[in-house]
């Protein structure tokens, strides 16, 4: 065969040729997506996101959803526009959770030796679901920026609460109450962390007594809405096609 002639012979062939070459580029894409959404949560969600004992009822629930919504929407706007596939959330966020857990089990667990239930990565899969069953519903981007960021800061607590919920468990130790995150925190001391730097449970929020997760929710959702505004713009740019004019 020389070099002028088609290596596909028959039109099963060529469908064959494509779908391999599709299954390549979804599979590449998808990593690309896993590294730079992981690269991004990693540098602003920080020790929030790290250990159980930063994953309090004001700073946890403030800045991990506002930090969380802006590769969902990017993601889920290059495939609206492009494809009108109302899955970019969810693939977003599966690939943010499998770049997590590679890097819990391998480096903080296999490396370091933290337990698992210490260092374990927060779930963003429900506030995902619901921002692409409202795309797909109601077929609008601003209604899925209003409703689904809104809803996307909501969930981010009761969506982890099964999870949390017996690491905060009140519990005496050498006569102070503490929760069983704090105690963790405790005996498994991370290099390069201060405790002068740890934010946890302080504030004016404080005022609030035993309501400080809903305020905190509440606020995440709204600025949630105005981050998911900036970058589904960001999605739309970077999944428009630009033609040159022919001289």
């Amino acid at each position: 065969m020389s070099a002028s002639q088609s290596a596909v012979r028959s039109r099963a062939e060529a469908v064959k040729v494509s779908r391999t070459f599709d299954w390549l580029i979804c599979f590449t894409l998808f990593f690309i997506i896993l590294g730079g959404y992981h690269v991004h949560f990693m540098l602003t969600g920080g020790d929030w996101d790290f250990w159980t004992d930063w994953k309090d009822r004001r700073l946890w629930v403030t800045v991990l959803p506002i930090v969380g919504i802006t590769f969902p929407a990017a993601v889920q706007s290059v495939l609206w526009y492009r494809y009108r596939l109302p899955f970019g959330a969810v693939l977003a966020v599966l690939g943010l959770l499998f770049g997590e857990w590679v890097n819990r089990y391998f480096n903080f667990w296999g490396w370091t030796y933290f337990p698992v239930n210490f260092v374990f990565p927060s779930q963003f899969v429900p506030g995902a679901i619901v921002l692409d069953v409202i795309l797909m519903l109601g077929n609008s981007m601003q209604l899925t920026a209003v409703v689904g960021g809104l809803a996307y800061g909501l969930l981010f607590y009761p969506g982890n609460w099964p999870v949390i919920a017996p690491l905060h468990v009140p519990v005496e130790y050498n006569g102070m109450v503490m929760t069983l995150a704090d105690l963790q925190g405790y005996h498994y001391v991370r290099t390069g962390t201060p405790e002068y730097i740890r934010m946890v449970e302080k504030g004016t929020l404080r005022t609030f007594g035993k309501d400080v997760a809903p305020v905190s929710a509440f606020f995440s959702g709204f600025v949630s809405i105005i981050i998911y505004f900036l970058w589904h713009f960001f999605g739309k740019w970077f999944g428009s096609t630009a033609f040159t004019q022919s001289t």
